[in-house]
């Protein structure tokens, strides 16, 4: 493999065909594609500055870099890369990529990054601002995630999600087949219209959570007390540990709860308007009477 060490390189497409090739402490300078076109890359220590570096690379790898806020859009159209303890300040990261392996990677401005991707392996990732990062993206794999980015995890499929602290708006709308655990998931309007979404062990917080959704699992999970007009339309099973502010018009399915603040039933509910809501008290007591 050859190397390439402390050089610094600007202007048009400067490495573009690079096959083999090591950068060690190298800088990127403004300019655009720098790493075009290319196979086999390593990247060490190096700082990118100019736009559209590593596009249409196969097989590359980047370790203790940086992406300056001028590196926009910076990893497309490419697949199998590792990352591991890099920092990026630019917006608009990693589109229409496979096999992406990242771990210990902090991005400053998750404006639209990860946008159909697909093959995710993420572990210790930390998402700052932005709006929609994940959207389109499908089998995706996360262990440790810190984001406050708004509309996250939109219209995905096939995800599971460890140890997340998720603070947005209109999170997870329009998914299929996602499993999260032990996270905490706050912001409005979680889970809209998803399809076979299941929380576990997950603590959440925001207005009119889960509405819309069809096939919605909840396995020991707690509310906080502004989570009001929950399950509206959604056909679910549910069991929620402490207490749950409201219920509206949920549409089918079990919910179990240690207490209910209240349920809202009207005549917009939608068939087939047979869900059982209850407290565990209730099934104490029903059990017990039943014994009798």
């Amino acid at each position: 493999m050859e190397k390439i060490i402390n050089k610094e390189f600007s202007g048009e497409r400067p490495l573009f065909g690079s096959h083999d090739l090591r950068l060690e402490n190298v800088t990127i300078h403004a300019g655009e594609s720098a790493i075009k076109e290319c196979s086999n890359i390593e990247a060490v220590n190096c700082l990118f500055e100019g736009n559209y570096p590593f596009w249409h690379v196969h097989g590359f790898r980047i370790d203790r870099c940086c992406f300056d806020v001028g590196g926009r859009s910076a990893l497309w159209y490419s697949d199998h890369l590792k990352m591991t303890d890099t920092v990026i300040d630019a917006p608009k990261m990693f589109r229409e990529m496979t096999d992406i392996d990242i771990e210990n990677v902090v991005i400053n401005d998750a404006d639209e990054v990860f946008w159909r991707c697909d093959r995710l392996n993420i572990r210790n990732l930390t998402l700052h601002g932005g709006t929609y990062p994940f959207m389109f993206s499908s089998n995706i794999y996360v262990d440790g995630l810190e984001s406050d980015s708004k509309y996250v995890f939109q219209y995905v499929k096939d995800v599971e999600i460890h140890n997340a602290r998720i603070t947005t708006k209109d999170a997870f709308w329009e998914v299929e087949n996602v499993t999260v655990y032990d996270s905490e998931l706050n912001g409005e309007y979680l889970g809209w219209h998803s399809r076979n979404l299941r929380l576990v062990n997950c603590h959440i917080t925001g207005e009119q959570p889960l509405c819309y959704a069809r096939d919605l699992v909840l396995e020991n999970c707690t509310f906080g007390p502004d989570c009001d007009r929950a399950f509206e339309y959604t056909s679910l099973k549910a069991d929620i540990r402490g207490s749950i502010t409201n219920i509206k018009n949920p549409m089918s399915g079990h919910i179990v709860a240690d207490s209910i603040g209240s349920v809202t039933i009207d005549e917009n509910i939608k068939a087939p308007a047979d869900c059982v809501i209850e407290t565990r008290r209730q099934i104490f007591m029903t059990a017990a009477c039943k014994k009798q």
